[in-house]
C-alpha cells in the first residue's frame, strides 16, 4: 500500500489544492493527514489562500482515503464537518515487525516518548520541519507542513510505499528518502 502523508494544512484552501494534485500525481492508495487541517492556531499566521470551509469540501471528497489524527488545532465542532475522523490522538500502522506511532506531536515526540520499541518509528507533524533522525531507541520522522513550512523548508509531504519514504515538494520532487533496514 502507498501512503501520502502529510501534516499541518491550517485551513488553506490554497495549499490543499496543491496538496490534493500530489495526491493524485502520487496514485496514493491513502491519505495520512497528521493533524491541523482547518485552523491556523494563535502562534501562526494566517496561511496563503485560508478558507477552512472549502478544505472542509475538498477533504470530504475523499473521505474513504483519509486517516487522520487529531492536531492540537482540531476541536470537537471539526468532526461535526469533516467526514472522516479526526480525533484519535494516534494511530499505529505496522511494516513487517516495526511500529510506526502515528501522532500530531504535540503530545507524544522526542521528548515524551510513546510506547514504541527498539528500531519503531515515531512520526508526527506539528513543528512544520521536515525531519528524518534515527535514535537508539526510535526512529523520528516528520514531513513538514503543507502551508506553513519553517525553518526555511519547503512546503511539503512524504509517501511511503511499505519500504522506502520519501519527502517531497509539493512540486513532486524528492529532498530526502529513508529506506527501512532489513529485520533479522
Amino acid at each position: 500500500m502507498k501512503w501520502f502523508i502529510a501534516s499541518d494544512i491550517h485551513g488553506s484552501a490554497y495549499y490543499c489544492e496543491k496538496l490534493l494534485e500530489a495526491y493524485r500525481r502520487e496514485q496514493a492508495d491513502k491519505m495520512l493527514l497528521l493533524g491541523d487541517v482547518l485552523y491556523h492556531g494563535p502562534r501562526n499566521d494566517l496561511p496563503e489562500g485560508y478558507a477552512p470551509k472549502k478544505v472542509i469540501a475538498m477533504l470530504n471528497e475523499l473521505e474513504n482515503e483519509i486517516l487522520c489524527v487529531r492536531g492540537n488545532c482540531e476541536a470537537e465542532v471539526d468532526q461535526m464537518v469533516l467526514n472522516f475522523p479526526v480525533l484519535a490522538d494516534y494511530a499505529i500502522l505496522t511494516v513487517g515487525k516495526k511500529m510506526i506511532f502515528v501522532t500530531h506531536g504535540h503530545v507524544f515526540n522526542n521528548n515524551n516518548l510513546p510506547p514504541i520499541k527498539t528500531g519503531d518509528i515515531l512520526l508526527h507533524g506539528h513543528t512544520h520541519v521536515p525531519v528524518c533522525e534515527e535514535y537508539e531507541t526510535h526512529i523520528y520522522m516528520n514531513p513538514g507542513s503543507v502551508s506553513i513550512p519553517k525553518e526555511n523548508s519547503p512546503h511539503s509531504y512524504m509517501v511511503f510505499d511499505g519500504e522506502r519514504f520519501e519527502w517531497k515538494t509539493l512540486e513532486g520532487d524528492i529532498y530526502k528518502e529513508y529506506v527501512l533496514k532489513e529485520e533479522n
